[in-house]
């Protein structure tokens, strides 16, 4: 099960964080940059694609996951759009888990297509088309039920999962998040409890179920509490490093046996090179990895 093999990959490594591929031709060293034509959308498509497996092969070692933000790649259009298909099969290549981060939603059968699109396979006449090979990918719960059943459907049929917004990092997840209902639960909470029964009967080895839960790294306590109030759900914990994040505000947000979620960083280790000083952005983020992962490691022993 999917699920199983993110937390094996994680255990293998001895560290619980993914690379974030949110790579943009502005992220790019000066001298990487003059390898290319980055006056088109082509030759921009091609450095990122570049940037990012030069990153892989650096990080693959260290990092057991990647989470590739698709809105980057769209802004280049079609050759844009080629780049983070290649970047996932990439990835993929090199022994990582791939997190498409998407953040899709839609009813029925609008739902189903966007599932099939990110996770599942599409039906031609007499064969079948994949078309991003990825393991997960980011769903957005506001349509309700009606939205995430079909994306379930698919992750059954072709053993993938999803992550579920629940408590993004972002300040002003809490105009609507932080809102409180009725019953006294606020709507992170309500949420939350959607993406328990979403994934329920989904179980695998470890006890976490292919329904996962982003939960921002940027709210400690309420991270701690949801732990608490999704045993089996696995976290994605976007909001580490330039964001404001550390080791010791996302401890608690994973389990008593250091499982439970994977860490994500993009811009510092995407822009090391920038902090370090230097333009081997390569070695500047295999650096910046090995720091993150002391960082939550020892957080997560210091509990």
């Amino acid at each position: 099960m999917i699920v199983d093999t993110l937390i094996e990959a994680i255990d293998a490594a001895k560290n619980p964080t993914a690379l974030g591929l949110d790579t943009r031709w502005e992220y790019l060293p000066a001298s990487f940059q003059s390898q290319f034509d980055g006056t088109t959308p082509q030759g921009a498509a091609e450095a990122i694609l570049a940037y990012n497996t030069q990153l892989v092969a650096a990080l693959r070692d260290i990092i057991p996951c990647v989470k590739v933000q698709v809105a980057y790649y769209e802004m280049l259009g079609l050759a844009g759009m080629q780049a983070f298909r290649d970047t996932c099969q990439m990835a993929k290549a090199a022994g990582m888990v791939v997190i498409s981060d998407v953040k899709r939603n839609d009813i029925g059968a609008t739902s189903e297509a966007y599932a099939m699109a990110h996770l599942g396979r599409t039906p031609l006449d007499g064969t079948e088309f994949a078309g991003f090979p990825t393991d997960f990918a980011t769903v957005n719960p506001y349509l309700g039920s009606d939205g995430i059943i079909p994306f379930m459907k698919v992750c059954q049929e072709e053993d993938k999962g999803i992550f579920v917004l629940v408590k993004t990092s972002n300040p002003s997840s809490s105009e609507l998040q932080d809102m409180v209902l009725s019953d006294g639960r606020t709507v992170y909470e309500a949420v939350a409890d959607r993406v328990i029964a979403w994934g329920q009967g989904s179980e695998g080895r470890y006890g976490y179920n292919r329904a996962g839960a982003v939960v921002g790294a940027t709210h400690p306590a309420q991270g701690a509490a949801l732990r608490q109030r999704m045993p089996h759900t696995f976290f994605l914990l976007p909001g580490y490093g330039a964001q404001g994040a550390s080791g010791k505000d996302l401890a608690g947000m994973f389990d008593m046996e250091g499982r439970g979620a994977v860490v994500n960083a993009s811009r510092s280790l995407l822009c090391a090179w920038k902090k370090q000083d230097t333009q081997d952005f390569a070695a500047a983020a295999r650096r910046e990895a090995l720091r993150m992962r002391d960082d939550i490691m020892q957080a997560l022993a210091a509990r």
